[in-house]
């Protein structure tokens, strides 16, 4: 269903800026013609808006900087990073360092099978994938007291079952987290070691470092460094059925919703509990699955703004970089941006 479109003027950004609700104001912006000027102008009244970079079958046409960025600078793309992460297990089994999806996690952390609640033997490596451990999450309100523990794998396992493993999503960095905690153990090197091994140099660059937690595990599905052309690079890589790096069946299961969010562990996603700017939208192996303009589209999506989309049928990837420190909602800053992409991006090739 098409949603209601808001004006991308400068009384609307200071509007938004005072905290004001959001005016519905139809967005006076072309829908058929393809118009770089166009999204560039739209672009520079996201007062937030770091970068966005647009190729169509593997062509950039159109790439532009804001607020004093440079294309050669990093951007920290946050909960993006569970993507990445998604396609290093999806190369670990295509290697078979993981025998599968199916695996259950107790092969990796033993204890579990000392764990007051049978339940948690059952996580799989699939559960964590798409975020239906059943595991309470480590974020939000526990995300503090989850970073500061002396051990973030131990903590993140011994959160209480709010459900059995399958059956509902709750989101959850401590998930991701733990899947890097095993691409560590079964690569037997560093989960950075291996994501440069695998996917990185193979597209022609190299991660640096990201953060790591007590015991030297890199962060599972947070603060990854890349920059814009970087993203790209990894989103062109699913729109060609990752080019022999990443399994092409893994790309297809990636972006294969299996999951809605029901409950909410991450501030990024209080605005669920009322106004969604995203609709209705799934969630594969670390990547979310929504339609935009009745195209499949699957994204990754970090804290702040931080976006890689890829609408296979129309051959176009998409990145956007923002600032990390404020959530998007709270200047309306992820409903323009989808207006921008929806009508300036998408829309001139649509079907008519």
């Amino acid at each position: 269903m098409r949603r209601r479109l808001f004006a991308l003027g400068g009384g609307m950004l200071a509007a938004l800026a005072a905290g004001s609700a959001i005016a519905a104001v139809p967005l006076n912006l072309p829908t058929r013609a393809w118009s770089p000027d166009a999204i560039d102008a739209a672009a520079r009244e996201l007062p937030r808006l770091h970068s966005l970079v647009v190729s169509r079958g593997g062509q950039v046409i159109f790439e532009r900087y804001y607020n004093g960025t440079r294309r050669d600078r990093p951007a920290n793309i946050k909960s993006a990073s569970k993507s990445v992460i998604s396609a290093l297990v999806g190369i670990a089994i295509d290697r078979r360092l993981i025998p599968g999806v199916d695996t259950s996690i107790v092969t990796y952390f033993p204890e579990l099978a000392r764990d007051a609640d049978p339940r948690k033997r059952a996580i799989t490596v699939e559960h964590l994938l798409t975020m239906r451990s059943g595991l309470e999450g480590t974020s939000n309100r526990n995300y503090g007291a989850w970073v500061t523990s002396r051990n973030w794998v131990r903590h993140a396992l011994a959160r209480p079952m709010f459900a059995p493993p399958g059956e509902e999503m709750e989101y959850s960095t401590g998930n991701t987290h733990l899947l890097s905690a095993i691409l560590t153990q079964a690569a037997q090197k560093s989960t950075w070691q291996f994501a440069n091994d695998t996917l990185a140099r193979p597209l022609g660059f190299t991660l640096p470092p990201w953060p790591r937690d007590p015991q030297g595990v890199f962060f599972g599905g947070n603060d990854m460094l890349m920059t814009p052309r970087q993203m790209l690079a990894f989103g062109e890589l699913y729109l060609s059925k990752g080019r022999g790096i990443v399994p092409a069946r893994w790309v297809e299961r990636s972006c294969e919703g299996r999951s809605r969010s029901r409950r909410f562990g991450n501030p990024s996603f209080d605005f669920l509990r009322g106004f969604d700017p995203l609709g209705d939208r799934k969630y594969g192996y670390g990547w979310w699955v929504h339609e935009i303009r009745g195209y499949d589209t699957c994204f990754a999506w970090g804290y702040g703004g931080q976006y890689i989309f890829v609408v296979p049928e129309l051959e176009l990837v998409t990145v956007a970089t923002s600032s990390p420190d404020v959530s998007e909602e709270r200047r309306g800053h992820r409903r323009l941006l989808f207006d921008l992409l929806e009508e300036l991006v998408v829309a001139p090739y649509a079907k008519p």
